[in-house]
């Protein structure tokens, strides 16, 4: 379980990270006395908690819950306050729960016994991803059905690119090269990130996608994936690279001639 923490007073810091480790041993924490930075955290990392000081100086801890929602929609949200609009509010935003400042270990404790939404289970993951030979993205075991071809590409890009935020540029120029007006494609991408995040909302793989403004990326460690086995165990992998990559599509060429120039070196 990650637990992301986001407090207006950084001296508050140290005791509430010493209350969260006793209270959820196994959680890995995320501790912040400012919200730019954790906003930063939250991009790159699952957010399974966050405990979000309301009166927040540099964003509004209801603005900073509300952006952790749109990134991941199963996100418990758990508010400290001591102001009771902000609970109005946090009922309004479906959060997990709202603490009034200043509280004891046992109301957290209780908190955190009684969240909205499950924590994610970092050993099962529902997604994967086959590189090798066509690329398909499987969710418990039965293919993603997308209602744009188009998104299924997007996504195959984004695994290729192996967590690097990807722009929108970026792949533009990847599914379409040279073929039509920018403009219109940039409209077209549109649709096709909405595609994304309904299908995969809808799925409930809240978190697996990264996004920031004008840019994409796949959370790798969301995923099994054929190719990412290989990469790290060669050999010793359950998977096996025998020369086809995504063969559908034709700009993982140089992912392509990587991944044969790591297989003929086994052979040397």
């Amino acid at each position: 379980m990650n637990v992301l923490t986001v407090l207006e007073n950084e001296t508050e810091l140290t005791p509430m990270t010493q209350m969260i480790s006793t209270l959820a041993p196994d959680a890995d924490l995320m501790c912040f006395g400012s919200s730019l930075p954790a906003l930063a955290a939250a991009r790159e990392h699952q957010v399974d908690v966050a405990l979000i000081d309301a009166e927040l100086p540099e964003l509004s801890g209801l603005d900073f819950g509300r952006y952790l929602q749109e990134l991941y929609p199963s996100v418990n949200l758990i508010y400290l306050s001591r102001s009771e609009a902000s609970g109005y509010e946090a009922l309004r935003q479906h959060a997990s729960g709202i603490l009034p400042k200043p509280f004891a270990e046992k109301e957290l404790r209780r908190e955190l016994e009684e969240l909205r939404f499950p924590p994610s289970d970092k050993t099962a993951k529902r997604l994967f991803a086959q590189t090798f030979g066509n690329f398909e993205l499987f969710v418990d075991g039965k293919p993603v059905v997308f209602k744009y071809s188009k998104t299924k590409e997007i996504v195959a890009l984004l695994i290729n690119n192996r967590g690097a935020q990807t722009t929108n540029g970026e792949i533009i120029a990847s599914l379409w090269e040279d073929d039509g007006d920018p403009e219109k494609k940039g409209s077209y991408l549109s649709n096709l990130r909405q595609d994304l995040q309904n299908t995969f909302t809808k799925l409930k793989l809240s978190g697996v996608i990264l996004k920031q403004r004008g840019s994409l990326a796949i959370a790798t460690d969301r995923i099994e994936c054929d190719l990412y086995d290989w990469l790290e165990n060669k050999q010793a992998s359950k998977y096996q690279y025998l020369g086809d990559y995504m063969n559908q599509y034709s700009w993982p060429e140089v992912m392509h001639a990587q991944l044969d120039e790591i297989a003929w070196s086994f052979d040397e």
